[in-house]
């Protein structure tokens, strides 16, 4: 259940495009098509992530004409940082609902990937637990 308050900051919005996730290995760098992804990232409103453990790089971004694997689920935000347990609440109907994430935050939010063959069952799970999509989502109206 999203917290006890009522605040646009935790509105959803089902992003319309679909995105990739990679892993690379950390001894292998940064593939130059991805940095060069970022710096194309750098013209749009996308949503482009890259991070770097000493175990491993993670490379989050939009899929080109429509082909990747995953919908994102964007909380409004920005969000305080007072404000606890966000995505615990988030993500517990979604593991009730058996749906993985891959979950990406920012200074100002949380941004959830789900598999695309399960971003309905993703929203009515959410839907269905007292979260809100904004009406600008690519939600279907039946959800």
């Amino acid at each position: 259940m999203p917290p006890p308050f009522n605040h646009p900051s935790l509105e959803l919005e089902l992003l319309a495009q679909t995105f990739f996730v990679k892993q690379f290995p950390v001894d292998a760098g940064v593939p130059a098509a991805i940095t060069s992804g970022l710096n194309a990232a750098q013209h749009t409103q996308g949503v482009f992530s890259i991070t770097r453990t000493g175990e491993e790089i993670s490379v989050v971004g939009e899929a080109v004409d429509d082909d990747g694997e995953w919908k994102c689920i964007k909380i409004a935000g920005p969000m305080n940082f007072g404000l606890t347990g966000v995505i615990c609440n988030f993500t517990t109907p979604l593991r009730d609902a058996n749906v993985p994430v891959f979950a990406v935050s920012t200074w100002n939010t949380d941004y959830v990937l789900v598999p695309k063959e399960k971003a309905d069952a993703a929203v009515a799970a959410l839907t269905e637990d007292g979260w809100r999509f904004r009406e600008n989502s690519q939600v279907p109206r039946d959800a």
